[in-house]
């Protein structure tokens, strides 16, 4: 049976910064392609009283995919640069604590 290592506590904090700037970079993409889909600044807002409900949903689920996209291309160059530097590829919360 082989013994599972460890990932060193330096990817707690690595791991929070990712997220930070994931977000913030998904910010920013979408902010981009609304104006280049809709030729406009801002994005309808749920709130918005005068944007429509079709609006409303279309910028969520544009915004929806965008996130999860980066999110995703963040976590996963995330975690291929921690397995380069400490040869520990870092265990998902669903994964933990199946030995």
């Amino acid at each position: 049976m082989r013994k599972k290592k460890k990932l060193p506590v330096v990817y707690k904090p690595f791991g929070f910064v990712l997220g930070w700037a994931s977000g913030a970079l998904a910010g920013l993409t979408f902010q981009a392609m609304w104006k280049a889909i809709r030729h406009e600044e801002d994005a309808p807002d749920a709130l918005d009283k005068e944007r429509t409900w079709r609006e409303v949903l279309l910028a969520a689920a544009v915004q929806g995919a965008i996130f999860a996209v980066v999110r995703s291309a963040v976590d996963r160059a995330g975690a291929k640069a921690i397995e380069r530097t400490t040869g520990v590829w870092p265990e998902s919360a669903k994964g933990r604590g199946r030995d």
